[in-house]
């Protein structure tokens, strides 16, 4: 079905594109299950009118970083390494910044963008979430300040979309909602590394309150335009 047309309260949804990269993508070293399926769907949603900001996200990791399975001696990618207090999964080098995988998907036009905002740049820290870095030695997530500058901006619902979808996707979500984003989870427009993580994946937006959306053609943006009117 078409998307509704309702854009009265535009400037108050943002559309965020999470780690929409080659790396990620069926043929890459860290894959997602047929992650070029949702591609041409994101690339009309960024020009959707009723969004009106639109964020996208970029892993930009330096050669060698500490979530690489190749930067830690007779590990391999998926093993689980204690970092810094906590269990993290170790990945196959990934979205090397300046390479032609670290891109953002040339088959999407970007300029409707209006910040690409690069993450996991540290060497010490992962960073799923597009809102804050992972765990770091000091005990901290450093914001990334997307919080901030979406507020500014007088955002109230952020609307997620991307790869993958048990890891940024997800992490982004949790933590739109901790900062008090009304938080939607465009579950179609997600794809897993494994859809094994499925189930528990829906179980943690729920109890976070995260808003799933299921229906393909966004039918859920015109519910919040009548909720708006009350």
């Amino acid at each position: 079905m078409p998307l509704n047309d309702d854009t009265t309260h535009a400037d108050q949804r943002a559309l965020l594109v999470v780690d929409l990269q080659p790396d990620f993508m069926p043929g890459g070293p860290l894959a997602c299950e047929r992650g070029d399926e949702i591609v041409d769907a994101i690339g009309a949603l960024i020009n959707d009118s009723r969004f009106g900001r639109v964020v996208a996200s970029q892993d930009w990791h330096p050669p060698g970083h500490i979530s690489f399975a190749g930067s830690h001696a007779e590990r391999a990618p998926f093993d689980t390494l204690e970092l810094y207090g906590e269990p993290h999964t170790l990945w196959p080098d990934h979205c090397v910044r300046g390479t032609p995988g670290a891109a953002l998907d040339p088959r999407v036009d970007w300029s409707r963008a209006d910040l690409i905002l690069r993450k996991g740049s540290d060497p010490r820290i992962d960073s799923y979430s597009v809102f804050r870095d992972n765990l770091g030695p000091d005990g901290q997530r450093p914001a990334t300040g997307l919080a901030g500058w979406l507020r500014e901006r007088g955002v109230r619902e952020v609307y997620l979309c991307g790869l993958a979808r048990e890891v940024c996707v997800l992490w982004s979500a949790e933590d739109a909602a901790a900062a008090g984003f009304d938080t939607f989870f465009l579950w179609p427009l997600t794809r897993p590394v494994t859809s094994a993580s499925d189930v528990a994946t829906r179980q943690r937006l729920g109890e976070r309150g995260i808003h799933i959306v299921d229906a393909p053609d966004m039918a859920v943006l015109q519910d919040r335009q009548d909720s708006h009117k009350e």
